[in-house]
């Protein structure tokens, strides 16, 4: 008896059809109701690491509110925009936690209550997270960052969870401005640049080292800018033991008329094997002047460059972005009222020391050089050294870091561009070095160690056009020669 072949066409076949879409159209409506997703990507995109678990878990005595400056339909609309949209939906499944999604443009009150006095900045994309009376704001740009192939990685879980981590804790890491060795103060001359410090996620205040024992212990950065008079003996010492144990300086002083020498601040600068040129630099060539506040060419507003990184002889990149920035015209590279620094002779294993702010030639073609270095305090003997630096190449700016101790150094010859009295735009570029910097001082992203998020893809070398061919053959004929195959079994037994 001839056994009968069970046909998957005509009836059979449509009822399999009704069966599958009775079976898995329900459940897609199931789980697009739930919004569940199953984490396939090779980093976990979609799925809080357990680091985050265990931040969350930490602080789930606290109330946290978070604030995404956009509908949250908007990041479901692209596939770009998953992992955050994710992120944010397991984080509101949390007791403690409240999410709030909105559009800026259309609640402008709801966002500009975020940021009542404009340090932040509020932009559509951006996370704000609150806990009690401190706020921590991420920008779109940190979370949705680019890779080394210009794709978009995912920043967004690791700077939350810092954020949550930092806010809950209650603290931000603080920059201490050093006051008492000027007529210039924090709140009367720094406060707009203490703003854009702070909008970076630090708190900002005022620190009188004769009143203090010691610098506080939570101290991530201290300023010594616009000096015009040496440390006392007493507030070297403080300084010296905050360098020594690896603490983060940054010395902005201009040129002043002080006569003598500034030996106990040199005393700290020569720890990172620094010192300051008792001068005044001015340039002489027209072509590299820059605008004043009243828009005239000055001699002592002057065009500089930011050297570019240099991987083979240094581990830290303070320029390479800013140049980025120049390069596009947002930025002008410039400085005003400024005295020359330089590094002392000895060169020692332990500390690296770089140029970060030099004078430019008077042509791209030339190497002669058009600047004049007029002696200013100091003494005689500083004097001499000084004028010899007329015409030379010379540096105003330098990072040095003690590998040994960790400690950190930046030093510019000028506070003008952070000074509210003689800031201009045209030496904005270094305003924003000296923003940089601080993050290279001390991160205020706390490095939770989840890491950037990337897509995971596979790639196939080739060592020549005809191999890739071959292999693109391959993997066209074979599969449809298997179609092929597949259809022509397929009739045989349709009509057999």
């Amino acid at each position: 008896m001839q056994k009968k072949k069970f046909d998957l066409s005509g009836t059979a076949a449509l009822i399999i059809a009704i069966l599958v879409l009775l079976v898995f159209i329900p459940i897609n409506i199931i789980v697009s109701y739930y919004d569940k997703v199953y984490d396939m990507t090779p980093s976990g995109k979609y799925t809080l690491t357990p680091t985050m678990e265990k931040v969350l878990d930490e602080t789930k005595d606290k109330q946290i509110d978070i604030y995404f400056l956009s509908p949250m339909s908007d990041l479901k609309e692209i596939a770009s925009g998953l992992p955050l949209y994710h992120t944010l939906t397991q984080l509101k499944e949390r007791d403690n936690i409240t999410l709030t999604a909105f559009d800026p443009d259309k609640e402008a009150d709801l966002a500009k209550s975020l940021d009542p006095n404009n340090i932040f900045g509020t932009s559509v994309g951006d996370v704000f997270i609150k806990c009690g009376d401190l706020t921590r704001k991420i920008s779109l740009e940190k979370i949705f960052q680019k890779d080394q192939n210009g794709e978009f990685a995912y920043g967004g879980e690791e700077y939350i969870a810092g954020a949550i981590q930092s806010v809950a804790g209650g603290t931000l890491p603080v920059v201490y401005f050093i006051e008492g060795y000027s007529d210039k103060t924090l709140e009367a001359n720094y406060y707009a640049y203490a703003d854009e410090i702070k909008a970076d996620n630090y708190d900002v205040r005022s620190l009188y080292l004769d009143q203090a024992g010691e610098i506080p212990d939570d101290a991530a950065i201290v300023y010594l800018a616009g000096i015009d008079r040496d440390l006392s003996d007493a507030d070297r010492d403080k300084l010296g033991r905050y360098v020594d144990n690896g603490g983060a300086l940054s010395v902005l002083i201009g040129p002043s008329d002080t006569k003598g020498r500034f030996t106990n601040l040199e005393f700290i600068l020569s720890k990172f094997e620094l010192t300051i040129n008792y001068d005044r630099i001015t340039e002489s060539n027209t072509i590299n002047l820059l605008q004043n506040r009243d828009y005239e060419q000055d001699p002592s507003f002057f065009r500089v460059s930011y050297p570019a990184f240099s991987e083979e002889e240094y581990t830290v990149d303070l320029t390479t972005e800013l140049n980025t920035e120049v390069s596009k015209g947002t930025y002008i590279a410039g400085i005003s009222n400024a005295r020359s620094v330089s590094s002392l002779g000895t060169d020692s294993a332990y500390i690296e020391k770089a140029s970060i702010i030099e004078n430019l030639p008077s042509s791209a073609d030339s190497y002669e050089y058009t600047v004049v270095s007029t002696p200013m305090g100091g003494d005689d003997e500083t004097a001499k050294d000084c004028e010899s630096l007329t015409g030379a190449p010379i540096e105003m700016g330098y990072y040095s870091i003690n590998k040994q101790t960790g400690a950190k150094l930046i030093l510019i010859g000028s506070d003008d561009f952070i000074n509210v009295d003689s800031f201009f735009i045209t030496t904005y570029g270094t305003r924003m070095l000296t923003l940089f910097s601080n993050t290279w001082l001390y991160n205020s992203d706390v490095d939770m160690g989840i890491g950037i998020k990337t897509n995971s893809y596979d790639r196939m070398t080739f060592s020549s056009g005809e191999e890739a061919s071959g292999v693109m053959r391959i993997f066209t004929v074979i599969p449809a020669l298997l179609l092929v195959a597949g259809v022509a079994v397929w009739l045989k037994r349709r009509y057999a």
